[in-house]
């Protein structure tokens, strides 16, 4: 499969003329997830096959829990903790073979397993500039290569790959062509997947904090307890707020819901600024918007003083009483 596939890339899908009647999808992480989202909505028969043991394996539990839930209701087919082991072209589809002697056909199959670092053939030995063992350019924290005068930003570098990232770094490298002296700051990079339902996150898990030694407190709040959510009809999923118990300060946030990459920006600013989840708790929110599910989930963390809805049936019951508030 490696040397059939080995040019293929997840952006070719773009490319094809007519919708299929059934795709198989070869990883369940980001870029997976979202086009198995698209390709249902237009009818597409989906399998999704990943080898680690849930979908979006680097998200927060609970809203993988939640995505896959969601899939299985668009009646997207997840096989987790599978092998493939072998691909064939045929006259009747693509033949997908899987270990335990089974075999999947499919119209279509998408490869979503990462992507190479397109670093080759540009000069770049030519002029001595240094690369990493996946073939990414190195840089330090002014996005300068090896080479004084010579910059390099993007996913070619081999960080974080995005596109906010690559232009955060840009405005760094080209500061720093001007003769300044910033550097780039990982420290906090809000992200978002664009499956149905959205999800987005920043910050620290509560399995990250623990290795590290931080001990947490965390808060959950429904969408389906929020208005504005009915009034729109997206009451799927919730906000997790990761709070360090000690010092009080928000370590993370975790959203998967309606508008998750627009809600994400305040958690990412109160980390930034080192905020404490009271901060964001004490924030008076308008009535009746999505955000305040942030502001809901931050007084979770502080159960004594807050409507801490974990679970959806608490959420629903909650709803019934205050929905009418709108």
């Amino acid at each position: 499969m490696r040397n059939m596939l080995k040019r293929e890339e997840n952006d070719d899908v773009l490319n094809i003329k007519s919708i299929p009647k059934s795709l198989i999808i070869i990883g369940a992480g980001v870029i997976g997830c979202e086009f198995a989202c698209i390709f249902s909505e237009l009818g597409t028969d989906v399998t999704m096959l990943e080898l680690m043991p849930r979908a979006i394996y680097t998200e927060d539990p609970e809203i993988s829990g939640i995505l896959e839930r969601e899939l299985k209701k668009k009646k997207i087919k997840l096989m987790a903790g599978i092998k493939v082991t072998e691909v064939k072209c045929q006259h009747d589809g693509i033949h997908v073979y899987l270990e335990g002697d089974r075999e999947l056909v499919a119209e279509k199959l998408l490869v979503s397993v990462g992507r190479t670092l397109n670093s080759e053939g540009i000069g770049l030995e030519a002029v001595g500039i240094k690369k990493g063992p996946k073939g990414e350019i190195l840089v330090n924290e002014k996005m300068e290569t090896n080479i004084e005068g010579i910059y390099a930003v993007g996913d070619v570098t081999g960080g974080l790959l995005f596109a906010h990232v690559a232009s955060r770094e840009g405005k760094i490298a080209a500061e720093n062509i001007m003769g300044g002296n910033e550097k780039m700051d990982y420290g906090v990079v809000p992200y978002a997947i664009f499956t149905s339902p959205e999800i987005a996150s920043v910050g620290l898990r509560e399995d990250q904090a623990a290795e590290k030694g931080i001990k947490v407190k965390t808060g959950h709040f429904q969408f389906r307890a929020l208005g504005k959510a009915h009034v729109i009809g997206e009451t799927t999923g919730f906000v997790k707020i990761v709070s360090d118990e000690t010092s009080g300060r928000i370590l993370g946030a975790h959203i998967i819901g309606p508008h998750a990459s627009d809600l994400i920006h305040e958690a990412a600013l109160a980390i930034k600024t080192g905020l404490k989840t009271k901060n964001i708790a004490e924030m008076i929110h308008f009535h009746p918007t999505l955000s305040e599910a942030l502001m809901e989930a931050a007084e979770g963390v502080y159960s004594e003083t807050s409507t801490c809805l974990k679970s959806e049936q608490e959420a629903n019951t909650y709803a019934k009483v205050n929905v009418k508030e709108i």
